[in-house]
């Protein structure tokens, strides 16, 4: 019987091997219950270390590539990674070089290779915490650098691969007028709430009474663009998992919110029940919705570039081959949600994407072809939001290495458009 570090080790190199072997995104894996048999510290335990592994990648190849002569077949790579990265995090030497030896040499395979791993990681052990913090902060994949940098610069790109690795902390929506006493919380400046070290998100004060919803700080701020006022009708159309319907409910709006998936619009049931708050939960394709609406808010299918922080899995289960058609299903969105909005509404488009033809490109296009459209740069005048977020176009871009001093934001890109009366 696995003791409970070694269980949580050993699902996180199976997270592992399946998003650097396989090309599945922990999110899939997760869905598909890999670790569905663990008790819930462990389970969040796994996750950590699969995450964190991730984000050190490169440095932990670079420790390890001065004490192998070839490449170990990949499960042990991953242990030997994992191990490394936990051991210049200032984890217990004894602790980790035993997990990995035991779960190597468990392998019917691989057991062979547990001498590999015990000598490796003693030297990583004496050496690797002081070297590790000497090395560069991890790169992203050139299929993925190459056209940020062409779009930020260099330094951009590195400033937000620093914010890539050191993660990304709790932030929290409070619902308004909802007294929210959460030890350790900092205010943001748009409104949110951040916490460094929350552990179990349902244990915290508040959860149970739905007070607040988990939410990061720009993901909330499309929400605050739309601006939705009590009584008027509103599609949020792709809603899952549905921060953003909970934060327009909460004006009184009347709130449909649609998703292709069910599965994904369970979490905002839950949420909708937990908080008390009411929207009519709408299972289709967004493009085959028919309607009239005062005001839409299209969170559009995106590459997800902007969450790296918080998903550092996708730079290597993805390779941007599936952008394009991402890219054109976003300008048919667009075009059908406008044919949904009455004159005079207004319609935030927003995708968690770094890339501009996801933001920037697709909003100058619509704004040549969607008839009536202009754009409106006063609403993004919110609390908090710099006015040098606004793009040429007059869109918000945001990105992960703004707010450094305060722990990084995801990167997302937002703008209001007007159809005229």
């Amino acid at each position: 019987m696995d003791d409970s570090g070694t269980a949580a080790r050993r699902s996180a190199i199976y997270l592992l091997d399946q998003v650097l072997g396989e090309g599945r995104l922990m999110s899939e894996c997760l869905g598909a219950g890999a670790l569905d048999r663990l008790e819930p510290a462990d389970r969040a335990r796994a996750q950590r270390l699969a995450l964190d592994t991730l984000r050190g990648l490169e440095r932990a190849d670079r420790l390890l590539s001065k004490h192998l002569k070839r490449m170990p077949a990949l499960t042990v790579r991953n242990a030997l990674r994992l191990g490394t990265v936990e051991l210049c995090h200032g984890a217990a030497a004894h602790g980790v070089v035993n997990a990995m030896v035991e779960i190597v040499g468990k392998n019917r395979h691989l057991g062979h290779m547990k001498g590999l791993v015990n000598a490796v990681l003693r030297k990583i052990a004496a050496e690797g915490p002081e070297a590790w913090a000497a090395l560069r902060a991890p790169r992203l994949p050139k299929w993925l650098r190459n056209p940020l940098v062409a779009a930020w610069g260099s330094p951009a790109v590195a400033a937000m691969e620093l914010a890539h690795l050191a993660g990304a902390p709790l932030d929290i929506t409070p619902r308004p007028g909802a007294v929210v006493d959460l030890p350790g919380a900092r205010a943001l400046p748009t409104g949110s709430l951040r916490l460094d070290d929350a552990g179990q998100v349902s244990a915290l004060p508040g959860y149970e009474a739905g007070t607040w919803w988990v939410q990061d700080a720009a993901a909330a701020l499309p929400a605050k663009v739309l601006a939705a006022e009590p009584g008027e009708r509103i599609l949020d159309m792709c809603a899952a998992p549905g921060g953003k319907t909970l934060q327009m409910a909460a004006t009184g709006a009347a709130v449909v919110a649609l998703d292709i998936s069910d599965a994904r619009l369970n979490r905002l049931r839950e949420n909708l029940a937990r908080t008390g708050l009411v929207a009519e939960v709408v299972v289709s394709d967004a493009l085959a919705h028919t309607g009239q609406y005062d005001a839409i808010l299209l969170d559009a299918p995106c590459s997800a570039t902007g969450t790296i922080r918080r998903h550092p899995d996708l730079p290597f289960a993805k390779d941007g081959s599936e952008f394009g058609g991402l890219i054109e299903l976003q300008s048919q969105m667009l075009a059908h949600a406008w044919g949904l909005l009455k004159p005079g509404g207004r319609l935030v488009y927003c995708t968690c994407s770094l890339l501009p033809d996801e933001g920037e490109v697709q909003v100058e296009e619509a704004l040549e072809i969607l008839p009536g459209a202009s754009i409106d740069r006063d609403a993004l005048a919110l609390p908090g939001v710099d006015p040098e977020w606004v793009s040429e176009e007059g869109g918000l871009r945001l990105r992960p290495d703004y707010w450094a001093d305060l722990g990084g934001m995801d990167g997302f890109y937002i703008a209001c458009l007007r159809k005229s009366l």
